[in-house]
């Protein structure tokens, strides 16, 4: 195995999920054995308009791989048995704000009233 391969991974899939992306990569490790990395990117917006990423980074070693795709699959039939495969968020209500992933209360009238007069 050359450098390059070793580099960028063995295979990789990428799931994108609004906001968020996830890289799922088999790397090889020193020994040419293989582990899986998930990555999750978010993407953020500065107020001048410019974004970022804030990733998150897991690895996965083979001797784990059964231990954690058990639990993963118990978690997720936990999730779907108890609120349904409908997606319920917040972060589709316009008065969410990503940054800190909070519900922002906005008051009622609290809106400047102009009218074309005034423009």
């Amino acid at each position: 195995m050359n450098e390059n391969e070793n580099k960028h991974g063995v295979h990789s899939k990428v799931l994108r999920a609004g906001r968020r992306t996830y890289f799922f990569d088999v790397r090889s490790t020193k020994a040419d054995d293989y582990y899986l990395t998930i990555t999750e990117s978010k993407k953020f917006t500065n107020e001048d308009g410019s974004f970022y990423f804030k990733k998150h980074k897991i690895f996965l070693y083979k001797e784990d791989f059964k231990d954690f795709e058990d639990i993963l699959s118990e978690m997720t039939s936990f999730i779907i048995a108890e609120r349904g495969e409908v997606v319920i968020s917040d972060k589709h209500d316009d008065n969410f704000n990503n940054e800190t992933e909070e519900k922002v209360e906005v008051p009622e009238n609290s809106f400047t009233d102009i009218s074309f007069e005034d423009i």
